[in-house]
């Protein structure tokens, strides 16, 4: 039997070292990402950065996502990138434009899974998982990331379907030969995911069938960097939780 893994949210010490350590690895592999590429490019937006992994029994990460929290200093990642070329687009007016709440938008800068982990599509739904936690535990509106086109299919393949920023388009980005800015409102991907694609609804979002990975209650998902007052406005508003159904 496979040793059990388990997922983290927020992470720090040898487990936020070991997810950095695995995001250079996934990036310089697919991309040519250098550590201090990477360092140059995320480090306006480490006050606001948390990591969601997956780690083995020995805490050895197989799998990170980054994820850009708003009211960071530099704002987000993808909202700032947009805004240079090749797009040159206004990133908070894209965002409006699209029907974004910028007050509960939050970038998913980077994932990836190790090339050595013996089941990488077991454990990037795993990590898809997380990501939806963390979008219910903390009133997340919506999502944006700048996505490589192969990395995008992945997403639409299990109903997490995105769609480009107003005026931006497909283009080089950071090593990738074609990435596209993208935006992702948390209402529409579980209403659609569940009507369209309810195989990848049960597993994704409802966390169904993600066997041998040990995934937290919901309280762990929360991002303990926001104020109570930012959680109780968006948990008791407009942007109260959905109700997920089996």
């Amino acid at each position: 039997m496979a040793a059990p893994l388990t997922m983290h949210f927020d992470v720090s010490g040898d487990l936020l070292a070991g997810a950095r350590d695995c995001e250079a690895e996934v990036f310089l592999r697919w991309y040519g990402n250098s550590r201090e590429q990477l360092a140059e490019e995320y480090g306006p937006y480490e006050d606001s950065s948390a990591f969601l992994c997956i780690a083995d029994e020995h805490g050895d990460v197989l799998a990170a996502a980054r994820l850009v929290a708003p009211g960071g200093a530099s704002g987000l990642k993808t909202l700032t990138d947009v805004g240079r070329e090749p797009w040159n687009v206004d990133g908070a007016r894209s965002a409006r434009a699209a029907g974004a709440e910028l007050e509960t938008l939050w970038d998913v800068a980077t994932i990836g899974v190790r090339r050595q982990s013996a089941d990488t599509a077991r454990l990037s739904l795993a990590l898809y998982h997380g990501i939806v936690n963390v979008c219910r535990a903390n009133g997340m509106s919506g999502f944006v990331a700048v996505l490589d086109e192969r990395v995008r299919r992945l997403l639409d393949s299990v109903g997490i379907v995105s769609r480009t920023l107003p005026g931006a388009s497909a283009a080089p980005y950071l090593g990738s030969p074609s990435s596209t800015p993208v935006y992702v409102l948390r209402n529409y991907m579980f209403d659609q995911q569940r009507r369209e694609f309810p195989d990848a609804y049960r597993l994704v979002t409802l966390g169904h069938g993600l066997d041998g990975i040990a995934v937290p209650g919901l309280d762990h998902f929360r991002y303990d960097r926001f104020t109570d007052a930012d959680l109780a406005r968006w948990q008791t508003g407009e942007l109260a939780d959905l109700p997920i159904m089996a």
